[in-house]
């Protein structure tokens, strides 16, 4: 790989490796290095590092690394009184890992998405690919016998980090959000990585860290083990 600046970094198909985090430029905020692929070893090799692709359809892939990154405590995600009543009602249904080919294809074609998708079909079947892997998981949320909300991301031991996620129905991504931060909390994992924080997040909770304060605590939840079975499709009940 070859180094332009010394920051941007143009990567080959043959080594795996990221430059450090820290050369990321800071306009566009974290842009670290472009090209190279997404095969399974490359992409995890990414977030073990706080590093995650997103680029639009017709250009090449792009690395990120933002300052600051966005996260939420997974015992500090915000309920108001509003949702609270609507999650006592309990009008959906919730599960792990049932439908994830479905969720990040209704997360593509997003109606709320006003911008290009930049979950285009290469990074779709990418995900796919590391679903069945093991490290791609998805939430989903149903009224009845349809799909209205969900969201999907990459786990590396305790590390998630959040990619993207769908609703159809009233406050549905909120019950996968809120079901993600509850189901890591009960093996305590502090928080979920979102990247980039926006409007909704921070409606959720969501609060900006410096990068290297995300790389240390990046680095404890990276050392907490799950069992084999934690990520095992099943119902979840939120509380």
């Amino acid at each position: 790989m070859t180094n332009v600046n010394q920051t941007l970094t143009f990567l080959s198909e043959e080594s795996l490796d990221f430059p450090p985090v820290n050369n990321a430029l800071p306009d566009p905020n974290g842009l670290l290095a472009v090209g190279g692929d997404l095969s399974p070893p490359r992409i995890l090799n990414a977030y073990n590092h706080g590093i995650f692709p997103w680029y639009s359809d017709g250009e090449p892939i792009m690395w990120w690394s933002p300052d600051p990154r966005a996260i939420i405590f997974t015992r500090e995600i915000k309920i108001n009184r509003t949702l609270r009543k609507f999650i006592n009602r309990q009008p959906y249904q919730i599960t792990l890992n049932t439908a994830f080919d479905q969720v990040i294809s209704l997360c593509a074609d997003a109606p709320f998405r006003k911008e290009d998708t930049w979950i285009v079909n290469e990074m779709q079947l990418a995900y796919q690919q590391l679903h069945q892997l093991g490290y791609a998981h998805s939430i989903e949320v149903w009224l009845e016998d349809e799909l209205v909300g969900g969201l999907y991301g990459v786990a590396i031991n305790g590390l998630f980090s959040g990619e993207s996620m769908f609703y159809r129905k009233a406050n549905a991504s909120k019950f996968a959000l809120v079901a993600m931060c509850q189901l890591l909390a009960e093996q305590n994992i502090s928080f979920i990585d979102c990247q980039i924080s926006n409007e909704f997040l921070q409606d959720m909770g969501c609060v900006s860290i410096s990068r290297n304060k995300f790389i240390s605590l990046k680095q404890e939840v990276l050392n907490v083990e799950l069992s084999n079975q934690f990520w095992h499709a099943r119902p979840l009940t939120l509380k």
